[in-house]
């Protein structure tokens, strides 16, 4: 169930304990935020030498005032925080939010004082923000309880770090781009990630969730909450090496790293994953944009159309578009022939679009060209990427945008365009007035669902929700600002364009992420046969087989189902590379011989005999489950056998993985050519093999006790698929308290 979090964000009263006229004290920065809104709401000073903080008068105790405070900010020394927060409940305080720091940051002693304190707090029904965090904000309420004040807008900003939060501000100010809330997480003792993504998810005023996470907590709750919410959720991560995996058994667990986890449960949930803070406010610009010009939802295609006034930009914004996932294919016949209607005869348009100097002619070209882009039925996204709003940058200045920032390396405004002048070409002060004006033709259209009739440009479909994002040398001159004001993201660097477009156009996840089954009656025989007899029993096809310890045992078994064999030495922790696998023995003196052979070396407890599947036209798989302490089960699909982790062609996602989202992952390796048929091959039956990966990805997520389980290979052939070979690794029981 939701938590109830309105005393945290829109509370009737505040008390902020410990605040001072030291301006080197926290609590000095947090009270005076706190007064910048006195009339919205009753604002308390406590301090315990009383006298007045900050010209008011402040009270020595909570109790000292003398009537209910709703929310109380705690900023004292670490031995009275106990006591602060006693008071705060002891006055009927529904939230804190607890600045203090020195608990489980510390160690186990401090672990121990914060959660007897968060028991406190939620047995008299509060709840508590941190401890040891900076505070929170909501400008929608005009709650000022962090030390810095945030732009106001529409992004929730939700972060483990204080530096992160102010500079992502910074990043984001010269897009617009403001914020609606403001938390920092701090320990997150009692209020959690998943609380506050699912509040900020039905808060009217929040358009889009940020979020910078060191520990996510319950990570799958996380992905379900961000799955949830009806608004973008962009998050930065930190921590997403590859030390989890090292320790790691199985071929499964060795390939899979936190930062693979990450990305799967990011993908599957439709979380925009960002690796800085520069990439977060790209892509919080581009959604905001996005939000605010057209009112649509991401996804609505990845063909992209690039638009250049030079070839070199063109060429480098394809290249960069392609990077990240988008597609420039070449337009088609009809759609050339419609751009040739509004160009000049040297231009370029194919895709890149390029109009090879024709701006300088006619700055309205820009406007046409985009519009003819935006109708065609082949373009989802329009790039625009070069010299438009050079020509107003060099008449009249930038008001303070990039002709303010100087230094080597910084743009000045241009004396003219870099290529020349044609005789007949306008005056410079005519071209900006001209490229003003295509700016707001452009601007119009965007806002308008469909072109004045007559006007001798391309109509814009009203239907026709397709984004365009402009990278330009001059991004804050008066041409760019008028589109920014529309709607439109503007960026200086070709691949913040590209990084934006990409979020803009990110499909829905195709999948929910399934819930996990109840635990299962936990495994008794971790063995081999064992894995093998519980896989079976869920559905999934292996070849006969039967464990032996003995030869008489083996020539009992050769005798229970026809050759050829196969021989396997068990208790191997990888049983190929140990040689301890023997492969179409054909007949019972094979059999007996690769036996003694293999016994001699290896001296095995046991092995097992196995009818030889056919591997005709076969491809083998690998499907894994990986057993991540803050997701959860995690499945990784892909190519199998001994090339395993040589190859390292695999595929991510939060287990159980329903057999429709199954295939989706195998069609998206990049050795998927081999399953749907390569060279002459006859396909294999994808459809067998996803719902095997279905059901394996069942049993691991019923199996909590299981760390980790893998079936290599999964033969995959054209009539359907077969088990060759299951091992599982238990998790080691729970430390002593």
């Amino acid at each position: 169930m939701a938590r109830d979090l309105t005393a945290l964000f829109d509370p009737r009263s505040v008390a902020v304990v410990g605040a001072s006229d030291d301006p080197a004290k926290y609590g000095h920065a947090v009270a005076a935020q706190a007064l910048r809104a006195p009339g919205r709401r009753p604002v308390h000073l406590v301090n315990r030498r009383g006298g007045t903080v900050l010209g008011r008068p402040a009270a020595t105790s909570l109790p000292q005032l003398g009537e209910p405070v709703d929310l109380v900010v705690v900023s004292v020394p670490g031995p009275g925080f106990e006591a602060a927060v006693d008071d705060a409940l002891a006055c009927g305080a529904r939230a804190i939010v607890a600045i203090t720091a020195g608990f489980a940051e510390t160690g186990p002693a401090g672990l121990a004082r914060q959660r007897a304190v968060a028991d406190r707090v939620r047995a008299a029904g509060a709840v508590l923000v941190g401890p040891n965090c900076l505070g929170i904000a909501d400008n929608t309420t005009e709650l000022y309880l962090a030390s810095d004040a945030f732009a106001p807008g529409g992004v929730a900003l939700l972060s483990q770090s204080g530096n992160l939060a102010l500079e992502l501000q910074l990043r984001c100010l010269p897009h617009g781009v403001g914020f609606s809330r403001f938390v920092s997480l701090g320990n997150q003792a009692d209020v959690t990630l998943v609380d506050l993504v699912e509040d900020c998810a039905r808060h009217d005023e929040t358009h889009a969730i940020a979020v910078y996470a060191e520990d996510f907590g319950d990570g799958r709750a996380l992905a379900r909450a961000a799955a949830a919410a009806d608004k973008p959720v962009v998050l930065l991560s930190a921590g997403r090496g590859t030390a989890s995996a090292r320790s790691a058994r199985s071929h499964t667990g060795a390939l899979t790293t936190s930062a693979d986890v990450v990305a799967a449960a990011c993908r599957d949930a439709g979380v925009e994953l960002v690796a800085t803070p520069r990439e977060m406010a790209v892509v919080l610009a581009a959604l905001g944009s996005r939000t605010k010009a057209r009112g649509t939802a991401r996804g609505t295609g990845r063909r992209t159309a690039v638009f250049t006034d030079g070839g070199g930009h063109g060429a480098i914004a394809a290249d960069a578009a392609e990077a990240r996932g988008l597609t420039v294919p070449e337009l088609s016949a009809p759609v050339r022939e419609s751009l040739r209607r509004v160009l000049w005869a040297q231009s370029s348009v194919a895709n890149p679009v390029d109009l090879a100097g024709m701006g300088e002619q006619d700055p309205d070209s820009y406007a046409r060209t985009v519009a003819a882009l935006l109708d065609a039925d082949e373009v989802d996204a329009v790039l625009m990427t070069g010299y438009f709003g050079g020509y107003a940058a060099s008449q009249g200045g930038l008001g303070g945008g990039t002709a303010a920032r100087t230094g080597p390396g910084a743009p000045q405004a241009p004396a003219g365009p870099a290529t020349p002048l044609a005789p007949d070409a306008p005056a410079p002060g005519t071209l900006a007035a001209g490229e003003l004006a295509a700016a707001r033709t452009l601007a119009a259209r965007l806002a308008t669902p469909c072109a004045a009739p007559g006007d001798g440009a391309a109509r814009v479909p009203a239907a026709a929700p397709k984004p365009l994002v402009v990278q330009s040398m001059y991004p804050d001159s008066p041409s760019c600002r008028v589109l920014a004001r529309a709607g439109v993201p503007v960026f200086e660097a070709t691949e913040d364009a590209a990084r934006a477009l990409a979020a803009m156009t990110a499909p829905r996840p195709a999948t929910a992420i399934a819930p996990l089954p109840d635990p299962a009656v936990p495994l008794g025989d971790p063995g081999y046969h064992g894995v093998r007899a519980l896989l079976a029993a869920a559905g999934v096809p292996f070849p006969a087989a039967r464990e032996v310890i003995d030869e008489a045992g083996l020539l009992a078994a050769a005798d229970a189902f026809p050759g050829p064999y196969v021989l396997k030495a068990l208790h191997l922790l990888h049983k190929s590379d140990a040689g301890g696998v023997a492969l179409r023995l054909p007949d019972r003196t094979a059999l007996l011989e690769a036996h003694r052979a293999m016994h001699a070396r290896l001296g095995a407890a046991a092995y097992s005999v196995e009818a030889m599947a056919d591997l005709t036209d076969g491809v083998e798989l690998i499907v894994g489950v990986n057993r991540d302490p803050r997701f959860g089960p995690v499945a990784m699909v892909g190519l199998g056998g001994v090339f395993t982790e040589a190859l390292h062609d695999v595929a991510f996602a939060l287990a159980p993985v329903p057999a429709a989202h199954a295939e989706r992952l195998l069609r998206g390796l990049r050795t998927a050519a081999l399953l749907t048929g390569a060279r002459g091959r006859p396909p294999v039956d994808l459809r067998a093999a996803a719902e095997a990966v279905a059901l394996i990805t069942e049993v691991a997520a019923a199996h909590p006790e299981i760390s980790e389980l893998e079936v290599n290979p999964l033969l995959a052939r054209p009539d359907g698929v077969l088990a060759l070979d299951a091992r599982a690794v238990l998790a080691p029981p729970p430390a002593a308290p």
